[in-house]
């Protein structure tokens, strides 16, 4: 059964289904990070939290179905708190440098829990997986954010047949500052924030130069790369051997 994912009131008041799904969630996450994912349970995550197990499972269909919650809760937070960012800055540079500190300090406090699931979100057959379909929300939010920085970088024109392409792109490289951040070690994960505002360097160049017809193509042939072979980005492909795998390439 799908998590059940009850919205807010009208006026923006949280309805009592959405509390309870919340302080599931809290309670879940406050375990994870004291005694592990692997060893902490749907039943023990109930009993701290006060509901029964059905309620428990009411909610979130299980522990991945958790870790799901707390994608689109990282999600929200960031959307929220890179506003005041997108709102000032208008060079892309900046804009996308803010978004990415942004995310490093949003994500301090859950930097030992991430390092404990990695092992599971690394699987790309885990619905844990950043690229799974179980994390199409979380995915689609932040690459839609990345939608809005460019859109709103006023000096930066943007190719009308790249405007889909360069999000998703400015998103994996997110993704590989992520990676490193997870395994990052130096105080503060200060060697993280160096990361990425060099990346951004090259990332803001990079789409710089995209502007040049004659380096389009390469453009498109690396986002290509990626939605062929990369779990979750890739499109539906048939069965290697299978009848409509002819078909697809005719």
């Amino acid at each position: 059964m799908p998590a059940k994912n009850d919205g807010p009131e009208e006026g923006g008041n949280p309805t009592k289904s959405e509390q309870t799904r919340a302080l599931i969630l809290e309670t879940a996450m406050r375990l994870f990070q004291e005694r592990g994912y692997d060893k902490t349970t749907m039943r023990a995550i109930a009993t701290e939290a006060g509901v029964s197990v059905g309620n428990a499972y009411y909610y979130f269909a299980g522990k991945e179905h958790l870790i799901q919650g707390f994608y689109d809760r990282i999600a929200a937070e960031h959307r929220v708190a890179v506003r005041e960012v997108l709102d000032r800055e208008t060079e892309l540079e900046a804009r996308l440098a803010g978004v990415l500190r942004v995310w490093l300090d949003i994500a301090t406090p859950y930097h030992e829990f991430a390092v404990q699931f990695f092992k599971n979100a690394a699987d790309p057959d885990s619905p844990l997986s950043p690229f799974s379909p179980e994390s199409e929300h979380a995915r689609e939010e932040a690459i839609s954010l990345h939608r809005e920085v460019l859109a709103g970088a006023t000096k930066t024109k943007v190719p009308e047949d790249l405007r889909d392409i360069l999000p998703e792109l400015m998103w994996l490289s997110q993704m590989g500052l992520v990676l490193y951040w997870i395994f990052d070690r130096t105080p503060e994960r200060e060697r993280s924030y160096r990361l990425a505002e060099r990346g951004t360097k090259l990332t803001a160049r990079g789409v710089y130069l995209a502007r040049f017809r004659v380096l389009r193509p390469l453009v498109r042939e690396v986002h290509e790369l990626f939605t062929d072979f990369l779990p979750g980005m890739t499109k539906v492909l048939p069965t290697p051997g299978s009848k409509s795998e002819g078909d697809a390439v005719s």
